[in-house]
């Protein structure tokens, strides 16, 4: 299962840089709607700015992951046929992937949830959930497009949050505020902390501890985390560490990759000269 959350772009037709809207931003230099393809993408569904997508402005494209939505929809869903050689399946192409991607990350979160020491009724009701999302993959492009994702997600949130209330239960973390935009956290103890949905953008988690923290959904963008422990982090993805900046000396799960543009031990991360804040600070 966890291969097949994986993104793999070679089997894919470009679907993410075509089916969602981009808007003009710090993380995305145009604006582009949904449906329509990115001019950066190349004839062969590759992204033609792919070695310099941060310094022209497509730092957005850096961090997202489809959790290998792209290539279901592409090789299983639609068997092969892509969207440029039949156009007719593009609409309900982007569509299903749409969906897809929702389920494929619902999938990653579900089983790491599984992962973890559950009591066997909670595990249970885990493998169900599983079982229930993995069957919506197969569905075809007309009854995926159909699928109320957000209800079926609702059906598996209260799970995800018992795993972790339990894989928490021996931390005694201070409760935290949900904003902690640049905040001062360097060398904190964050074991076991609720972080879900946390605002961390530009906060300073250098050395801060963060085992058995719940991060899911929390927005680490920019996030200085050189040296940080988030090996053990509770539903830490990899866009979560691409969009923030570490080093060497940084502690990762091993389901996840270091980002290319992390800095060596010791070093300022890209982006960030060694004793200028770029974030306010609490």
């Amino acid at each position: 299962m966890a291969e097949r959350l994986k993104a793999d772009c070679s089997r894919c037709f470009g679907l993410c840089c075509v089916a969602p809207a981009f808007a003009r931003s710090s993380d995305f230099a145009i604006d582009k709607p949904a449906g329509r393809e990115c001019p950066n993408l190349g004839d062969g569904f590759g992204c033609g700015i792919h070695v310099s997508l941060r310094e022209r402005g497509f730092a957005g494209c850096t961090v997202y992951d489809c959790f290998g939505a792209g290539q279901q929809v592409a090789q299983v869903t639609f068997g092969g046929r892509d969207w440029r050689t039949e156009p007719s399946s593009a609409a309900s192409m982007f569509a299903a992937f749409t969906v897809m991607r929702q389920l494929h990350e619902l999938l990653w979160y579900l089983g790491e949830a599984r992962s973890l020491p559950v009591p066997a009724t909670l595990a249970a009701a885990l493998d169900a959930a599983l079982a229930d999302t993995d069957a919506l993959t197969s569905l075809d492009a007309v009854a995926l497009a159909a699928v109320d994702v957000e209800a079926h997600r609702q059906r598996c949130v209260p799970l995800l949050r018992e795993a972790s209330e339990v894989a928490r239960a021996g931390y005694r973390a201070a409760p935290l505020p949900p904003d902690l935009m640049g905040a001062n956290l360097r060398g904190a103890d964050l074991r076991g902390a609720a972080l879900r949905g946390a605002l961390l953008v530009g906060a300073d988690l250098r050395r801060a501890d963060l085992r058995a923290a719940d991060v899911i959904g929390a927005d680490l963008r920019g996030a200085d985390v050189r040296g940080a422990r988030l090996d053990g982090t509770l539903f830490l993805i990899q866009s979560q560490l691409d969009a923030s900046r570490g080093d060497a000396a940084t502690t990762i799960p091993a389901r996840l990759t270091r980002p290319a543009h992390w800095a060596p031990s010791g070093a300022a991360p890209p982006g960030r000269t060694p004793g200028k804040r770029t974030a306010r600070r609490r």
